[in-house]
C-alpha cells in the first residue's frame, strides 16, 4: 500500500459530506418548500466528497499500483474542487 494521501482524504471527505448534510437539513427545516442556489451548491458539493471519498475507499483497498494511484489521483481532484466549492 503505497498511497500516502487516500486516508486522509477519506477521513477528511467523510466529514465535510456529514457537514455539507447537516447544512441541508437546517436549511430545509425553517421552510420546508423553499429551495435556493445555496442549495443546490451544497447538494453539488456533497456528490463531489461522495465521489471522493468512494475513489479513495477504492484506492485503499485495490492492490495494482497503477489502478492505486490513477483512483488516489481521481480522489484529490474531487476533493480539491469540494474544498473551492466550499470556500
Amino acid at each position: 500500500m503505497a498511497n500516502k494521501t487516500s486516508q486522509h482524504i477519506l477521513n477528511t471527505s467523510v466529514g465535510l459530506l456529514g457537514f455539507c448534510l447537516v447544512i441541508l437539513t437546517s436549511i430545509h427545516l425553517p421552510n420546508k418548500s423553499s429551495n435556493s442556489i445555496f442549495d443546490e451548491i451544497t447538494s453539488f458539493i456533497a456528490i463531489l466528497l461522495v465521489i471522493s471519498s468512494v475513489t479513495s475507499f477504492i484506492s485503499i483497498r485495490t492492490e495494482k499500483m497503477k489502478k492505486e494511484k490513477i483512483l488516489e489521483t481521481i480522489a484529490e481532484v474531487f476533493f480539491v474542487i469540494a474544498l473551492i466549492g466550499i470556500l
